[in-house]
């Protein structure tokens, strides 16, 4: 695996459905593609979440942590950090 944790992209695969009708990938390889494919990327914290979406230009100063957390773009990951893909 490459940029992103095996845990990551198997998150990813299992949860997919969040921000997805359809399935994009089958497997961790398909998983592993299709998010460097994106350019998705994995933040340390839910401040890193809200900076990445302000510098993307979206209106977020509203929205409390909860509500960041819960948008389907963001998936959480075990140790605090969070995997953003745009879909």
């Amino acid at each position: 695996m490459g940029e992103y944790s095996e845990e990551c992209i198997r998150i990813f695969l299992e949860k997919q459905g969040q921000l997805f009708d359809e399935p994009v990938a089958e497997n961790l390889e398909e998983a592993e593609a299709f998010l460097e494919d994106c350019m998705a990327i994995v933040v340390d914290s839910l401040s890193e979440v809200r900076e990445y979406m302000e510098q993307e230009g979206l209106d977020v100063e509203g929205i409390s942590d909860e509500e960041l957390e819960e948008q389907s773009e963001v998936f959480a990951l075990p140790g605090g950090q969070y995997l953003i893909v745009e879909g």
